[in-house]
């Protein structure tokens, strides 16, 4: 199913938070940083990394759509 990470970078721009703060203080690697630019699926590890760094739920940065 697709996703998309929209609600992400809206949370970054509210944060005044650079991709690349995120990547530092969630532990995820460059390739992992693109797939999410790219709106590719990733783990469900990442996802709880970000979540525990940016204090959100899967809901608020993700969306699923057909």
């Amino acid at each position: 199913m697709p996703v998309r990470y929209n609600k992400l970078w809206k949370i970054l721009i509210d944060k005044k938070m650079r991709k690349k703060d995120l990547q530092e203080a969630a532990h995820i690697t460059h390739y992992q940083m693109m797939k999410l630019a790219k709106d590719k699926s990733i783990t469900t590890d990442v996802i709880g990394s970000i979540c525990k760094v940016l204090d959100c739920t899967p809901d608020d940065i993700m969306e699923f759509y057909d």
